[in-house]
């Protein structure tokens, strides 16, 4: 456990002193829900409505901030290695990394989602739904692009990987968000429902990611 900690609070600081943690991700998020507005017009009513899937839509892809570097540089200088030989398992070194990445990148997101919120016009118990969904489904985001990380890291320049691994897989998440949002504001189903789901695959993403990255880095050694 004291390794593991250990792996969390040096990734954590790594990616602090990078300057790819909490400012560009919040940055990047705050442009996305700035700029959709512009496109979609004045028109109050329609952001309200749509103002969950923009904010989702956001913080997905602020998520993937950050994700290309994940691996690639210990790869690079050879501390992977080094990991790799060390007590803990490869699965728990990834689990650890993307846990650093989630604090870095997804947490903020989560704090700054509420203040973004209101510029549209979102109701106070959409608010605290965005705010439910995100701290659920930004982890499992994180977890999903350890894969794509994974790759990237065994394949030079191979950020675009992450891309085209994690988006596809991450949609079930950005659905049953977005669904428990809409129902906890207009219903008619249960906000409850969409959002067992949704934690359900939060569960199976957090068992799935840390393994299936372990496992891509053991074949590209």
């Amino acid at each position: 456990m004291a390794a593991f900690l250990a792996l969390v609070r040096r990734d954590l600081a790594l990616a602090l002193k990078a300057g790819g943690g909490a400012g560009l991700g919040v940055v990047f998020f705050l442009s996305v829900v700035t700029i959709v507005p512009f496109a979609v017009g004045p028109d109050m009513i329609l952001l309200a409505r749509i103002g969950p899937a923009i904010l989702w839509i956001g913080a997905l892809l602020a998520s993937l901030i950050g994700l290309e570097r994940l691996f690639a540089q210990d790869v690079e200088d050879g501390t992977l290695d080094v990991l790799a030989g060390a007590v803990l398992p490869l699965e728990l070194v990834a689990a650890a990394k993307g846990l650093a990445h989630w604090i870095a990148t997804g947490l903020p997101l989560v704090v700054a989602a509420p203040v973004l919120a209101l510029m549209l016009n979102l109701e106070p118990t959409a608010i605290g739904a965005v705010v439910a969904t995100l701290l659920v489904g930004t982890p499992a985001v994180t977890a999903l692009g350890l894969i794509g990380a994974a790759f990237a890291g065994a394949f030079r320049r191979g950020g675009l990987l992450i891309a085209v691994l994690v988006l596809p897989l991450a949609i079930p998440v950005l659905i049953f968000a977005v669904s428990a949002t809409s129902a906890a504001v207009s219903g008619p189903v249960p906000f409850g429902t969409p959002f067992q789901i949704l934690l359900g695959l939060a569960l199976f993403a957090l068992v799935l990611g840390p393994v299936a990255a372990a496992a891509a880095l053991r074949a590209a050694r």
